[in-house]
């Protein structure tokens, strides 16, 4: 089977498939799931889109002629010792270069047989904590035997010169199959320091990685123009000559997306699945990649494919018309009884809720019933606040009753350690056993703190109103905060109630419903424009399926905020690949996220900050990445310019029109300033800037199109503003000056407030009457970065996808 691709560019790819399966069935057959670097150069052959060298294997035992040592061209040949665990080869003299003579290369051939192992087993010796796990234990001459037995001999591979040996003259590329992601694309800086290298650039200089399940050739191209090993490449520096063509490197790029979409844990119909594959380095030759390196691991797949979940059972779990509650006490606050109340001091009405308890009637004015089999009708939701040694017996009565449309399981104890893993699989595969009946319910949790719904109208965390005072009120809210951690969403709401979410769900441990089932229900949500979401995991491969809601949530206009905990990359020690060690957990997910058009918070604060411009600004038009900074203080605008450049994102310092200029000029000059105040940006306006001033300044802006977002910083100590004073209806004068302009202006405008406590009642003020406010401006600079960036890169996606 043969496929051809057609690109924008005209570019095709020709894939051979079937011969691709054809090299892992030998190797499966020989019972192994890797490949040796010679056929890692068969599989490029079928990828169509390099020109691998040819080679021939040299293996022990055997004595080829001499006609056939000097088949390769050249006057040199490479030898490659060829052992599956002797990764890094030239560190232990697996690779020479010699001249091709028969007697020479069988010499140098014998001689690699007995060195290698040797140096790999010194190698061992000295850094023993590197070892395959077959030569751990192992010493001496045993070591070196075991060593020994596992070369298969020697491949002499066509020597073919670089253009160029210049630093940054190879490329690394590389597939990886991520637990949660899927497959990855790799590439960057090659060679042997390639780790090195990546991690002394900037973020996405060295290495770019994405999903290839989001993007194609030329939109990972894109991402690759930007890295240092482009612009070498492409002759871009000093003394430089290009090496190779833009249309060469995306139909690599493309072949190898299709290769890994194809041998793809989400593709039912792959005979193989591809868990490494990478070529490092590719050199360059006349305008050809040659690969000089290779590896290559695989597997079967075989992994049982879970029901569906019944995902449609979400909007019922939360907009419920009937509740039950299991594990309330009737003589203590438990985690049940908080939760019952809560629901109550929600407004969910007492008659639609039940209690099961074995001896009570009532608790709290609620009825009660004895058994879940005694409920006199099927509930929308089960709220579980039990111990979670109880909670197999009582999924099974659910399921086998059919007794509820969705459950909230509260207990932990279901998967967070390694003594509650069996527990927690046998309720996970009970649960998948109803789905594949289509009798049972949608579960969220466990370890769930529970769901506030303001539009389902009730609230099941577990945490007393006195301890964390709720939002309550029907009043408009367009955002939904989705999180692993409870703990997380209450302290966020503890220190910034002002998010107000429509929808605060505390996901837990996704032993059933997942953060993408939840993402994918909330990309359609009409009523919710926001989305953000707090993440230490995904199960297998529901990265993917997050990743294709963020996508479609942000092609709809959606704005889309997300932490990823847990950040320390795998594949640091023991990884047999640079592309695991480039592309680790965190980096991969930060990649894939940010591709599909989410903005990704640096830090617990920055997450806060994104949500709450995201709610204020959604309406807000983001032209460009044009800034204007104002301050009265000239520290804060000579901060607020400092901040305007990081990895992950790039403001631009406004050029005012002459129109901006004259009118604050003039306004200067009313203060008696204009001496002492030069017009630029950014502008320092003095500690002597009044109310009026600061109104006529900001209006100018809000005029002036060659400005994408002001961000005005009011420092509340300056004597002539008026940041204190209050008129009868609460406000403060400088409030009423700039919001009008801020509300009624197209684009952004956002106030900075740096001042003591005494002040919280003006920034306050400004927020609640709908102006986006920080407390320090080199925060306000960093957080409005990236929420640009983000918008910018959304609105190239809708415009690619149209």
């Amino acid at each position: 089977m043969r496929i051809d691709t057609a690109h924008k560019l005209k570019i095709k790819t020709h894939i051979d498939f079937q011969a691709m399966t054809g090299v892992f069935q030998q190797a499966s057959r020989e019972d192994r799931q890797f490949l040796f670097e010679y056929e890692v150069y068969n599989l490029l052959r079928n990828l169509g889109s390099e020109t691998p060298p040819r080679s021939i294997l040299l293996q022990a035992g055997t004595r080829p002629s001499d006609e056939e040592l000097l088949v390769m061209p050249g006057d040199q040949v490479v030898l490659k010792i060829v052992s599956p665990y002797i990764v890094h080869k030239s560190d232990v003299g697996g690779v020479r270069i010699i001249a091709k003579q028969p007697d020479k290369i069988r010499s140098t051939w014998r001689r690699m047989m007995y060195e290698v192992a040797e140096s790999y087993a010194d190698s061992i010796e000295r850094h023993p904590r590197h070892a395959p796990a077959r030569y751990r234990g192992l010493s001496g001459d045993a070591l070196i035997s075991a060593i020994s037995l596992d070369i298969r001999g020697v491949l002499e591979i066509q020597f073919i010169p670089p253009d160029s040996e210049t630093f940054g003259n190879e490329l690394i590329v590389g597939l990886r199959n991520s637990r949660e992601f899927g497959m990855i694309l790799t590439a960057g800086v090659g060679g042997t320091d390639t780790e090195l290298l990546a991690d002394n650039f900037k973020k996405n200089r060295g290495i770019v990685s994405a999903s290839t399940e989001l993007n194609d050739g030329e939109v990972f191209f894109e991402l690759f123009r930007r890295t240092v090993s482009y612009k070498i490449l492409a002759g871009k520096t000093r003394g430089q000559k290009r090496v190779v063509s833009d249309e060469q490197l995306i139909e690599c790029f493309a072949a190898f997306i299709q290769v890994a979409n194809y041998f793809s844990p989400t593709n039912p119909a792959a005979p193989f699945l591809i868990e490494e594959l990478e070529i490092n380095p590719f050199a360059f030759h006349d305008f050809m990649m040659v690969p000089l390196d290779g590896m290559c691991r695989f597997s079967l797949p075989g992994k049982p494919v879970k029901a569906a979940r019944p995902v449609a059972k979400i909007h019922t779990l939360l907009h419920p018309e009937r509740i039950g509650i299991i594990g309330v006490s009737t003589t203590r606050h438990n985690f049940g009884r908080v939760i019952l109340k809560n629901v109550l001091s929600h407004g969910f009405p007492a008659e639609k809720v039940v209690v099961i308890h074995p001896t009570a009637e009532e608790v709290d004015g609620v009825r009660c019933v004895a058994s879940l089999t005694a409920l006199p009708e099927k509930l929308d939701m089960l709220v579980v606040a039990v111990a979670a040694d109880a909670v197999p017996q009582l999924v099974d009565e659910i399921i086998e009753g059919n007794l509820t449309e969705s459950v909230l399981l509260i207990p932990g104890g279901l998967g967070e350690t390694r003594e509650s893993e069996a527990l927690a699989e046998k309720v996970m595969a009970r649960i998948n056993e109803g789905h594949r009946q289509g009798t049972g319910p949608v579960f969220l949790g466990g370890n769930s703190m529970g769901i506030i719904s303001h539009a389902g109208g009730y609230d099941t965390w577990f945490i007393p109103e006195e301890k964390l005072p709720k939002q309550r009120g029907s009043h408009r809210r367009n955002s939904a905060f989705i999180s692993q951690s409870g703990a997380f969403m209450a302290t966020r709401m503890s220190r910034a109630p002002e998010m107000d979410p429509a929808y605060l769900i505390s996901v837990g441990n996704q032993n059933d419903l997942t953060l993408g089932d939840l993402m994918a229900y909330f990309r359609e949500h009409p009523d919710i424009e926001v989305i953000g979401i707090y993440c230490e995991g995904f199960n297998d491969l529901d990265g993917v399926h997050f990743t294709w809601a963020v996508r479609q949530a942000v092609l709809a206009g959606k704005e889309v905020i997300f932490y990823k905990a847990g950040r320390t990359p795998e594949g640091k020690t023991a990884t047999s690949s640079h592309t695991a060690s480039l592309a680790g957990d965190y980096t991969v997910c930060e990649s894939c996220l940010t591709q599909a058009g989410a903005m990704v918070a640096q830090s617990f604060n920055q997450f806060t900050e994104l949500y709450m411009l995201a709610k204020g600004l959604h309406g807000k038009a983001i032209t460009g990445n044009r800034i204007a900074a104002v301050s009265t203080a000239g520290y804060e605008a000579v901060g607020m310019a400092d901040n305007i450049h990081s990895d992950d994102f790039d403001l631009h310092m406004a050029v005012f029109s002459r129109e901006t200029r004259q009118r604050i000029q003039q306004a200067l000059a009313d203060c008696r300033l204009e001496k002492l105040v030069a017009v630029k940006n950014p502008l320092d306006m003095n500690p002597a800037a009044t109310d009026s001033l600061l109104f006529e300044v900001v209006d100018a802006l809000a005029a002036d199109r060659g400005v994408d977002l002001s961000i005005i910083g009011i420092i509340p100590l300056a004597p002539s503003m008026s940041t204190l004073e209050r008129d009868e209806q609460g406000g403060t004068g400088i409030a009423d000056l700039i919001l009008p302009i801020a509300l009624s202006c197209p684009r952004p405008i956002i106030a900075v407030v740096d001042g003591g406590s005494m002040y919280d009642p003006f920034a306050r003020d400004l927020q609640e009457r709908g102006m986006a406010v920080f407390r320090d401006a080199d925060r306000a600079v960093r957080a409005v970065g990236i929420y640009v960036q983000s918008r910018l890169a959304a609105e190239n996606l809708r415009r690619r996808q149209g």
